[in-house]
């Protein structure tokens, strides 16, 4: 191996790990970050919170890396951090659904589903039907995400060619619908139970609509350049 070529393979290496890190601390300071602004939740809605909230601002971001370098030649730069900020976002969705699990449900898995044990009858009914509908979702999502991430990396997208892989990886998109769902029900519907004290609005509900409005927006915008660009072509 000649000196251009080994120098050229670790400048690769290093790249990727500083990629790593970069998105690491920047999954860590979002995270306390979220967590200093709901300060007066409960420990446990803190955390669930926090962790999941940025784990979808990763994911998003992995989303509209793509759109951004198709619009604006500038953003070409970005596309190799698309890998890293998923593979975060997963994780971070992995510990979201431990501090669910330990919590909130106390590995009672029948309640995750939305069942509750009834204290007469000794046996779980359905109460919580929006509740478990929105967890199926996640946990959907969760799985979907689990296999991307594994599979984000050089040496399975050797393994299953590129045209697979790359087949395989547009299924973020799939990802990123199924976590729409999920995290709108537990932001705009879960907690208005008439039955229940209602809280006070999560702050994050605005936030949500708009980070949703700009993934649409740049996905779009890039179609229809894509689409505009290949008709000028065909002329």
């Amino acid at each position: 191996m000649n000196v251009d070529k080994a120098s050229s393979i670790n400048r690769i290496k290093i790249g990727w790990k500083l990629r790593h890190l970069v998105i690491l601390i920047i999954a860590g300071l979002g995270t306390y970050l979220f967590v200093k602004s709901r300060i007066g939740w409960s420990e446990m809605h803190l955390w669930n919170r926090a962790v999941g909230d940025m784990g979808l601002v990763l994911i998003a971001s992995s989303i509209v890396l793509g759109p951004l370098a198709r619009l604006w030649k500038m953003f070409r730069i970005t596309l190799p951090w698309r890998r890293e900020c998923g593979i975060y976002g997963v994780l971070l969705a992995i510990i979201h659904t431990v501090i669910i699990l330990d919590s909130w449900i106390k590995w009672d898995l029948a309640q995750i589903f939305g069942y509750m044990l009834h204290p007469q009858t000794a046996q779980y009914v359905m109460l919580l039907h929006g509740f478990g509908l929105a967890n199926v979702i996640g946990i959907v999502a969760l799985m979907y995400g689990m296999v991307l991430a594994v599979t984000s990396n050089d040496w399975s997208q050797q393994k299953l060619s590129g045209s697979v892989w790359k087949y395989l990886q547009q299924g973020v998109y799939v990802l990123w619908m199924l976590v729409v769902i999920h995290t709108g029900y537990f932001l705009y519907i879960h907690f208005q139970d008439f039955h229940k004290e209602v809280p006070d609005p999560n702050w994050a509900q605005l936030p949500f609509a708009v980070l949703v409005g700009i993934v649409i927006s740049l996905q779009l915008a890039a179609f229809l350049k894509t689409w505009n660009t290949k008709q000028s072509f065909q002329k």
